[in-house]
């Protein structure tokens, strides 16, 4: 009898300790856009698998959130962080690095990223994939984002591409400053500056540069789906992925790791634009592939 008592006794003692056993908690600040936020979320939860607790950050959280890493999806969701004086370690998502990169050395390991933004080289071999016979890439730039493209031209040569930049100085400069681009490259490569890439001049951009027979390559998914010829991007399952290791990252080692492009692109192209532009395209793996393979391949001669 005293044998089966003892072991009773064991079995609640170990569910007493089993659920006294809590898994850290991290905070999520959402965009505002309810279904972005849940879907963002549950791919991170899916990662973590239940070994952190996500929680939406309320006010009633902001007394104790010093110490635990918040989670901000957009950038309206990192300014609002940064508006209320938040001194949480921060993982941004879905923030282009620009936005970001002058908060890096004043937050110092208090802030990272997964940056949602594609580099501008991946872009262009994006391009090079497709049309390999090209050696021109074109790029338009305010004086506001020239800096943006700079690296990108010096860049550009271990490829076998030259770069130039054409300056937008005004509104009713866009079109002269396009058709010299369209003059110079063999395709004209879109970076994320919304001063030249709105909705407002996507449909004169892409009307010029086809009636010259030359495509857009960037700077999104949704400029393809809007005529231009093809754009990587990251997946959000990818970006998800890498914030739940930088979670697991910090709580284990107490800080967190530094800011990174996501590791994984994939390439969405437009079949009618090519179809159209009689561009024979290659299937989306490939081009992904292909990339991959001219930046390995660079870096490998570089060492």
């Amino acid at each position: 009898m005293a044998f089966w008592l003892l072991l009773c006794f064991l079995w609640m003692a170990s569910k007493v300790q089993a659920a006294a056993i809590t898994h850290p908690v991290a905070y999520i600040e959402g965009s505002g856009n309810a279904a972005l936020d849940q879907h963002m979320t549950n791919l991170v939860s899916k990662e973590l698998d239940g070994r952190v607790d996500l929680v939406p950050l309320e006010a009633k959280h902001l007394p104790v959130a010093s110490g635990r890493p918040v989670i901000a999806i957009g950038p309206a969701a990192f300014s609002g962080l940064l508006d209320k004086g938040i001194t949480a370690p921060i993982i941004a998502l879905l923030v282009e690095k620009r936005a970001i990169s002058k908060y890096l050395d004043k937050t110092g390991e208090q802030l990272t990223a997964v940056f949602y933004d594609v580099p501008l080289l991946r872009q262009a071999l994006t391009g090079k994939a497709i049309l390999p016979q090209a050696t021109r890439v074109s790029v338009l730039a305010t004086l506001d984002s020239a800096d943006m493209y700079e690296p990108l031209i010096e860049q550009l040569p271990a490829y076998g591409l030259e770069g130039r930049m054409f300056i937008v100085s005004s509104d009713d400069q866009l079109i002269p400053s396009l058709n010299r681009a369209l003059t110079y490259g063999d395709f004209v490569l879109a970076g994320l500056d919304d001063k030249i890439y709105n909705p407002r001049n996507i449909k004169h951009i892409l009307l010029t540069a086809y009636r010259r027979n030359r495509i857009l390559i960037g700077p999104s998914q949704a400029y393809v789906k809007a005529g231009a010829l093809a754009s990587s991007y990251a997946p959000f399952t990818t970006m998800a992925k890498q914030t739940a290791e930088y979670l697991l990252a910090f709580f284990e080692t107490g800080k967190l790791p530094a800011p990174a492009y996501p590791d994984e692109y994939r390439v969405e192209v437009n079949q009618q634009v090519a179809r159209s532009l009689n561009i024979p395209l290659p299937d989306r793996e490939w081009i992904a592939q292909a990339v991959d393979r001219f930046i390995q391949e660079q870096q490998e001669a570089g060492e």
